[in-house]
């Protein structure tokens, strides 16, 4: 009896020991989770135990047999070393068997990594063409590929989350109010990684046009005249937006012509017309894919130059009070397109586009403003002064009559220049005395006050002079006005 019981206890020892001894054969496996198709990759299987011989299997999904390693007390480390394919895929099991014990690793996930190829960039609208304040939406597209990373780039310089005016999502590249910085070349990078192993692949590049909305067109016309008859260059233009567009010709709201502009918002029209007749009013249409915008009206009637010509002296001081130069207006009375000359002295002066080194006026310097319609003596001298005439005739007929202005005299005498550089270097002196802005303003005020008191001594006595006069002679009569400021001088104008 006492047999079978020990029988029953070595038998129950035994088969604690196989159990236990099979628990702990736990076998690590150890591998890539991700590989590109065609590459090699390693799989490690490592089991401890105290067995001499090690048998491992590489086993996938369960049911395939990948290879089999015999390991040795001085080669615990089973390598399982495979190329990979389409059905490389799948779920890796390593099996390790010690005897009579066995056991199963932990388990790794292949997935295979397609390279991207065949990128090209997409977009919506397509073309890739929209107007500013639109949105637009590229894609990077590419027809095989997994596990794809994309980097855009714009004028080949790559866009971040942290660039401004785009937005990054997936494969897109978002642009919402796009203005016309938005226009350039686009293109991707369709890549992918594994093991710090980078596949990638590029598109071509794409242009991105970004128009804008037209401005309301504008009008204007000249005249020349070829042969016997005069003709109008009418001129259609808008100073904002983007070609193409189509410009229509309207007379009393008929179209008469049209011209498609398609390097720049500009066109021209020949129309006939008669001088001094009224041939009606013209605008201009501009009409593009989203747009059609009409112009203000412009009168086609012509006046010749005629009438009376009005010629005004302003002579200009800076801030210290001198005398800077003068500007000489010219003013007629009728005429459509004038063509203005100016006569010193009954010598023409040569326009500036004319002006050569054959043809120095007498003058010192002077310049045209308005198209000659202002004369303006840049620098005063006593060989300035003189008579000045202006005369006008049409633009668009060369051979017509002038008409002429009466002469005014302009007279810059070294006396002026001497009065006007004294009273400079007074207010200077003034300027000098004052130590604070209330001592200035008292100066200031007993020098306007005492100036005003000295005027008025001298024309006291003037009269009580002329009152003494012979009867046989008239006396002249004078008119004396006086005006001024604090800190701007006295000037008094005298007239007999």
């Amino acid at each position: 009896m006492n047999c079978h019981k020990l029988l029953a206890i070595l038998a129950l020892t035994c088969l604690l020991f196989k159990i236990s001894g099979s628990r702990s054969l736990r076998p690590m496996l150890n591998g890539p989770d991700m590989a590109f198709l065609n590459t090699k990759v390693v799989f490690q299987c490592f089991a401890h135990s105290s067995s001499p011989t090690i048998i491992y299997k590489l086993i996938r999904d369960g049911k395939f047999l990948i290879g089999i390693h015999v390991g040795h007390k001085r080669d615990r480390n089973a390598t399982f070393s495979l190329k990979v394919k389409a059905a490389s895929a799948g779920l890796y099991q390593c099996t390790a068997t010690a005897g009579r014990s066995t056991g199963v690793s932990n388990r790794i996930r292949l997935t295979l990594v397609t390279p991207a190829s065949n990128t090209r960039v997409t977009s919506e609208p397509s073309p890739p063409t929209v107007y500013e304040g639109s949105g637009i939406i590229l894609r990077c597209d590419a027809d095989r590929g997994s596990h794809l990373f994309y980097t855009w780039f714009f004028n080949r310089k790559e866009v971040t989350p942290s660039t401004s005016g785009f937005h990054l999502t997936g494969n897109q590249l978002l642009m919402e109010g796009v203005t016309p910085e938005h226009a350039g070349t686009y293109y991707c990078i369709a890549w992918s990684v594994v093991q710090d192993i980078r596949r990638f692949s590029t598109s071509t590049e794409v242009t991105v046009t970004v128009k804008v909305y037209a401005s309301k067109p504008e009008i204007s016309f000249s005249v020349f005249k070829a042969g016997g008859s005069y003709h109008s260059n009418i001129t259609c233009w808008s100073s904002r937006g983007s070609p193409p567009a189509t410009f229509y010709l309207l007379l009393d709201d008929k179209q008469v012509g049209s011209v498609v502009a398609s390097e720049s918002l500009s066109a021209w029209f020949d129309v006939a017309l008669v001088i001094g007749l009224d041939m009606g009013d013209a605008r201009c249409r501009l009409k593009t894919d989203v747009q059609d915008l009409l112009s203000e009206f412009v009168t086609l009637e012509v006046v010749p130059v005629g009438g009376r010509l009005k010629l005004e002296v302003d002579y200009l001081y800076t801030a210290e009070s001198k005398l800077a130069a003068a500007r000489l207006s010219c003013q007629v009375s009728r005429g459509t397109f004038p063509h203005f000359s100016w006569l010193f002295n009954n010598s023409v002066l040569p326009s500036q586009s004319h002006m050569d080194s054959h043809s120095q006026p007498s003058l010192s310097q002077f310049a045209f403003d308005d198209r000659t319609q202002t004369l303006i003596l840049t620098k005063l001298g006593p060989e300035d002064s003189g008579y000045y005439r202006c005369r006008a005739r049409d633009s668009f007929n060369p051979s017509g009559q002038w008409v002429q202005s009466a002469a005014v005299l302009v007279q810059v005498t070294d006396q002026i220049l001497n009065m006007m550089s004294q009273a400079t270097s007074c207010s200077d002196t003034l300027q000098s005395l004052y130590t604070s802005p209330f001592e200035s303003i008292a100066l200031l005020f007993c020098c306007f006050f005492i100036l005003i008191l000295a005027v008025g001594f001298i024309c006291v006595y003037k009269m009580f002079d002329h009152s003494q006069a012979s009867p046989d002679i008239p006396a002249a009569k004078t008119r004396v006005s006086v005006s001024g400021s604090p800190g701007s001088g006295v000037l008094c104008r005298s007239r007999s």
